[in-house]
């Protein structure tokens, strides 16, 4: 009877939030059966696997996890807890990796490599997931949920700051390459938004027309969809011919860095990637904004201009935000292909990393765009909020 009680009571607390247990039970699996850390001699050759029981006693990994299932099961209506649990999770879990990778590194050969393997790779995604899902089931406003994703990263940051991490791999290959990375963030920056621009100064006009013109619609917006399906390597290719032979008949073309490789090519192939979801999202902004609020605002003597700026142009910009999000995220992320014409940015520290089978400097250039995109993601995310909050106000 008392088995059968507390079976019922098992099922009625998964079914409660299925995510957080399925997170839990992952997170179990992971810390007994997956290596923490890898040894490596040196940045070139493959680590040797570091279990958990190498680092700690198996016991307290043990007592660790069942305090965990026993405090998210006794408390599934306290949110604040869980959610502070699965950061305690994150940063403690940070902390001892740094203290790990410092012992050990300091154990070692000066070229010896410590880096974090799948096991602490997937607890701190686990412990991030578990925090986004606790932080989603409170209810909040976006922008407290942004003061949480913030302050989250303050611990992790000073640690990183004070060299609490210096014994990983991947700062080590930081400190050798610092000046590397800098240019290949501005890099990235330059080519991030050196297509935005670009792309809202052709995409907001041409929307614009297709809106006012509905019967060109289907002839633009099918020439942007075959853009689209072209993949960005073979578009960098296409254009190394005919930007080359312009180059060459212009120099003042040339002159300005208009060529075959480098960071023109690249920019042109980007915007014309852009093209389709932002002018897509001018005409569907403009579409959805109600026939009756147009015609209110004529009948209170607005003219047509008044009409479009003050009463269109606001509807509408929530769906033009929208999607010019998903143009930033795409641009973040395809800029890194943009390396293999010369244009540098961080591709060039991936393709590096990939060609000398070194995994902390493909990281190095992976994390920061992955960063770049969430915080692109987070912006947009509270300006859509704000502009619909004023509009319900």
């Amino acid at each position: 009877m008392l088995l059968t009680r507390l079976w019922h009571n098992v099922i009625g607390r998964f079914r409660q939030n299925p995510v957080l247990w399925v997170l839990v039970a992952l997170l179990v699996i992971t810390v007994l059966c997956l290596p923490v850390l890898t040894m490596a001699p040196n940045r070139l050759l493959s680590g040797q696997p570091v279990m958990l029981d190498g680092l700690v006693p198996y016991s307290t990994a043990a007592l660790f996890l069942v305090a965990v299932v026993l405090l998210v099961f006794s408390l599934p209506h306290h949110r604040p807890v869980v959610l502070l649990l699965f950061e305690v999770l994150f940063v403690g879990w940070l902390f001892a990796c740094g203290f790990w990778a410092n012992h050990l590194a300091g154990e070692a050969h000066p070229y010896a490599r410590v880096s974090l393997a799948s096991g602490s790779w997937l607890v701190l995604a686990i412990s991030l997931m578990g925090y986004s899902e606790s932080a989603r089931t409170l209810s909040m406003k976006p922008a407290l949920r942004a003061i949480l994703y913030l302050q989250l990263w303050l611990i992790p940051l000073a640690l990183l700051y004070t060299g609490h991490f210096d014994g990983l791999s991947l700062l080590k290959e930081y400190a050798n390459r610092k000046s590397v990375f800098d240019d290949a963030l501005l890099r990235h920056l330059v080519l991030t938004f050196g297509t935005l621009l670009p792309a809202l100064v052709i995409g907001i006009p041409l929307g614009l027309y297709l809106h006012r013109t509905p019967q060109a619609q289907s002839s633009v917006f099918g020439v942007l969809n075959v853009i689209q399906t072209i993949p960005s390597v073979a578009m960098f290719g296409l254009l190394i011919a005919p930007l080359s032979a312009l180059g060459s008949a212009l120099p003042w073309l040339g002159s300005l860095g208009v060529s075959g490789i480098g960071v023109a090519p690249a920019i042109i192939a980007l915007v014309l990637y852009a093209l389709l979801p932002l002018v897509r999202g001018v005409v569907a902004g403009l579409e959805q904004v109600p026939q009756a609020v147009k015609e209110s605002a004529q009948g209170n003597g607005m003219t047509p201009w008044q009409c479009f700026v003050q009463v269109e142009v606001p509807l509408a910009l929530p769906v033009l935000l929208r999607n010019l999000r998903v143009v930033t995220v795409q641009t973040t992320g395809m800029a890194v292909v943009a390396a293999l014409i010369g244009a540098g940015g961080f591709g060039a520290l991936i393709f590096q990393g990939l060609s000398a089978s070194a995994q902390s400097l493909v990281l190095l250039g992976v994390i920061p765009v992955v960063a770049l995109a969430v915080l692109a993601d987070r912006i947009f995310n509270l300006l859509i909020h704000r502009l619909e909050h004023n509009h319900h106000d």
